[in-house]
């Protein structure tokens, strides 16, 4: 196997754990409770914000690792 398709398939998977962190952190950093008819909602604006970085962070490692495969094609 050659060590560029190892690199990409590497890079793909630690994408996809990335972003599933990210988003478990989005979605954890918002709550909503109802008590007698009354909604109240709370969120954690750091939490999402680190989230939202996880998430780009997952996606720019998936793009490089989608790249690296087809560069390891040519």
């Amino acid at each position: 196997m050659n060590s560029l398709k190892m690199i990409g398939a590497i890079l793909i998977l630690i994408s996809i754990g990335i972003g599933y962190i990210g988003f478990n952190k989005i979605a954890d950093s918002t709550n909503k409770v109802n008590i007698l008819g009354l909604k109240i909602e709370a969120s954690n604006e750091s939490g999402k914000q680190e989230g939202y970085i996880y998430l780009g962070l997952g996606i720019l490692l998936f793009v490089g690792g989608i790249y690296t495969l087809n560069k390891s094609k040519s």
